[in-house]
This record gives structure tokens, sequence and C-alpha cells, in this order.
């Protein structure tokens, strides 16, 4: 199966989920409230934008949990808000979450019937699974696009990489520092076309004066490498031993399945 099919966060509301572990991803959507509002105004302040009083706003990448609905609900909020201040009707908004196949739609659902029976006027909300590196919506079709911590997932691992087996972490540390360029470089160049992807897919999607708040995580590639980088760097040490062993029972479990059978026979 397409690896894209299968990605997805924990699900479920568990200790583990990532429902409950996704706090750093909160502080982000707080911190992007003034752009969204901002974007908001910009929308609705052009009277040709909204035309027959609609309006659609998709996130992408909205994962599951409590962070799901939270950049679209402060979106609506924001134009509640900007036409009661005119004293004029709000419109009618169609809020629309976009993540892979595999993410945890139930908790999401939930969610967005929960944000429309507490908003007026009339709010459809829905889902629409998919890769943000395709065509999702109708063309000139979505008001604002948002999106938080998400896009530095990319549309692959680079060709490059992949074709000479080279992993994005290796635990022996010294070929890890001696492939860093090659490594950084081949993620660069990847993220370089899968943006370029994603913004041209927007544009088409998008309508004449639409609007996009997009977030992540990231930093020059002048910076030295902050204290946080450290933190990653233990993260993915772990990982890498993880899919090490990962792979060894799956190696020993091959083993055994052949021996087992040479025995039968």
């Amino acid at each position: 199966m397409d690896s894209k099919q299968m990605v997805h966060m924990n699900q479920g509301e568990m200790e583990t989920s990532y429902a409950r572990n996704s706090s750093f991803q909160s502080a982000e959507q707080n911190r992007m409230k003034p752009l969204m509002e901002a974007a908001i105004v910009d929308v609705c302040s052009n009277t040709s934008t909204l035309l027959c009083g609609k309006m659609v706003i998709a996130d992408l990448g909205c994962s599951s949990g409590p962070n799901a609905v939270a950049l679209v609900s402060i979106a609506l909020e924001a134009t509640r808000n900007h036409f009661l201040q005119l004293r004029q009707t709000p419109p009618e908004v169609s809020l629309l979450l976009n993540d892979l196949p595999y993410n945890d739609f139930n908790i999401v659902v939930k969610s967005l019937v929960a944000l429309r029976q507490i908003n007026e006027p009339v709010v459809v909300a829905g889902v629409v699974p998919g890769s943000f590196y395709e065509r999702l919506f109708p063309s000139g079709s979505v008001h604002l696009f948002c999106s938080s911590n998400s896009i530095h997932w990319l549309s692959k691992a680079p060709d490059a990489l992949r074709i000479s087996q080279i992993p994005a972490y290796d635990i022996d540390e010294n070929v890890r520092h001696e492939r860093l360029p090659v490594v950084a470089g081949a993620y660069a160049r990847q993220f370089r076309k899968d943006f370029t992807i994603f913004l041209k897919l927007r544009a088409k999607e998008l309508v004449p004066d639409g609007r996009m708040v997009v977030s992540l995580a990231g930093r020059r590639s002048d910076e030295l490498v902050s204290e946080i980088s450290h933190v990653w760097g233990t993260a993915a040490q772990i990982l890498g031993i993880m899919v090490s062993e990962v792979n060894a029972e799956l190696h020993l479990s091959t083993i055994l399945s052949i021996a087992n059978k040479h025995v039968s026979v």
C-alpha cells in the first residue's frame, strides 16, 4: 500500500494518542490567531470575493483531537465578529478539514458536529481525505486555507537517498556527520519541490483574492543548531534503534518461517 495512505498520528484518545500529546502544536495555533483574524478581515472586506454570501475555509493537515478544529474555529469566530461590528448578516460558512486517509476522522467528525451546534449562521462541515500534494478542491472555491505544523511532512523520502539506501538518520555518529551535507541537501531539494507543488495547487483552488495562513517549524540554514535540535537528535536516535530492532525481528521471523517449512517437509 502507498505510504501516504498509511501514515497517521496515534489514533483515539488514550494516553499515548496524538489528541493527548499535542500541546506544542496547540501553542503554535494560538500564535497564529492574529494572522488568521487578519486574513479573515481581508477576505470579508472584499465584496467581490464573497459572492452569494458564502465562504469556504479549509484546514490542511488537521490531524485529530482538540487541535483539529482550532484554526477553523478561530476563523469562524473572526468572521462572526467582523460582520457583527458592521451590523451585517455573516455569510454561510463551509468548514472543510483535510488529512491523509488513515487519519482518525471519527474524532474529527465529533468535533465538527459540536462546532456546528454552537455557531450561526449555517455552518456546513466536512472532511476531505487525501494528500495536500494533490488537488483536493474545485478551482476557485476556497476563500481561506490554513495549515499548522503539517507542511514539513514531505510527499516522500528523497529518491536519491532511497536508491542509495542512505537513511535520514544513521546511528553511527561518524557516518551520520559525514553524510549530513548529502542528506540535508536531498531533503531540502525535496521540500522545495513539494512546497512548489503545494503552492501551485492551492493557487488553483483559491478564489480570487483568497488568503492562506501557513505555519511550520524551521530555522535559517546559516543559523547555529539550537538546543532543541539536540532533543530531536536524541529522539531520532531512539527511533533509529527501534527501526533496527523491528528489522531484526522481521529477519528472525523470516528465518524461523523458512526453518519450519524445511522441518515440516
